[in-house]
């Protein structure tokens, strides 16, 4: 993924998650469905989270993690 088609929406809500002490999969996948499932980032749940490019589903678990890494990798 390149970083210029990331929206900054989702980048932000990743470095939000792995802020919170979870930087480590699946405690990180575990704690970015908590926060979107509990709207603890700027208010957003997974529709909206989902229209900004992360999306907690299963079936595309492995472009999120590729996401992630590129992620934390440039932090």
């Amino acid at each position: 993924m390149v970083m210029e088609t990331l929206n900054p929406l989702a980048r932000d809500f990743i470095l939000f998650c792995t802020r919170r002490n979870h930087k480590e999969w699946p405690a990180l996948y575990d704690e970015m469905c908590w926060v979107a499932g509990q709207r603890l980032f700027r208010g957003l749940g997974y529709s909206e989270l989902r229209k900004a490019g992360i999306s907690l589903s299963l079936s595309n678990i492995e472009e999120t993690i590729r996401m992630i890494d590129t992620i934390t990798e440039q932090k």
